[in-house]
C-alpha cells in the first residue's frame, strides 16, 4: 500500500476460494488505483488451492482450513473459517468458486456483505451442472450472476448479470469457457459499485 493510500479509508475484502480462483485473481487485480476496497485475506477450504499460493505472491494474506477433517460438521468447519475471517475484519466477503454450502447461522453474521457469483442468469439454474441444464433446455442466452448471499441458495437479490449468446456447435465446455470471461468483468464491475455502498444493478453484455 502506498503513502497517498494508507490516507484514504478502503473497504476491506475477503476472498473466499476452493480452487484456482480466477474470479478471486480478477477481484484482486482489480482493486487498484481509484478502486474503493482492498483485498486483506483469501481464504480457503483445500489448503492445495492453487489461489492460494498466487494471492500469497501478491502480498495478501492467506489461510487454508480443510474441510475434510470436520466430516458432515460444518458447524465446526465454519468456527474455523471464522477465526482467520474476523482477524482480518472485512467489510465484504466475496466467494469466488467457494465450494462450500454455508449454514444459515454463518450467513446471518454477515448478512448484507457477503457476495457471491453464480454461472447462469438467475433465478433460472441455481446449483450445479449450469451450463449443461441451459444446453438442455436449448436457452438462446446464457449468463452469470452476482448476488448477496442469503440462506436461500443462489436465492439472494441479484447486483448485476452478464449475458452471452448460447452459439449452435456450444458444448458444456466451451458455454462454461465463454461465460466464466464475463464472470470475471461482471464481478469487478459489481463488487466496485458494491464497495461504495451502491446497490443498483450491473448489466453488461
Amino acid at each position: 500500500m502506498t503513502k497517498a493510500e494508507g490516507r484514504v479509508s478502503f473497504k476491506r475484502v475477503a476472498i473466499l476460494i476452493s480452487g484456482g480462483g480466477s474470479n478471486m485473481r480478477a477481484l484482486v487485480e482489480s482493486m487498484a488505483g481509484d478502486h474503493p476496497a482492498r483485498p486483506v485475506l483469501v481464504a480457503s477450504n483445500d489448503p492445495a488451492a492453487a489461489g492460494l499460493g498466487w494471492a500469497a505472491g501478491q502480498g495478501i494474506r492467506t489461510a487454508a482450513i480443510d474441510h475434510r477433517p470436520f466430516g458432515k460438521d460444518r458447524a465446526a468447519f465454519e468456527a474455523a473459517l471464522l477465526a482467520p475471517l474476523l482477524d482480518a475484519n472485512p467489510d465484504i466477503i466475496c466467494l469466488a468458486g467457494f465450494m462450500r454450502i454455508l449454514t444459515p447461522a454463518f450467513i446471518r453474521r454477515f448478512e448484507g456483505r457477503m457476495l457471491n457469483i453464480h454461472p447462469s442468469l438467475l433465478p433460472k439454474y441455481p446449483g450445479l451442472h449450469t451450463h449443461q441444464r441451459a444446453l438442455d433446455a436449448q436457452d438462446t442466452q446464457a449468463g452469470c450472476t452476482v448476488h448477496e448471499v442469503t440462506a436461500d441458495l443462489d436465492a439472494g437479490p441479484i447486483l448485476g448479470q452478464a449475458r452471452v449468446p448460447v452459439l449452435p456447435h456450444d458444448t458444456e465446455s466451451t458455454l462454461a469457457a465463454r461465460v466464466l470471461v464475463q464472470e470475471h468483468r461482471l464481478y469487478a464491475a459489481t463488487l466496485r459499485r458494491f464497495a461504495t455502498g451502491d446497490r443498483a444493478r450491473v448489466d453488461l453484455t
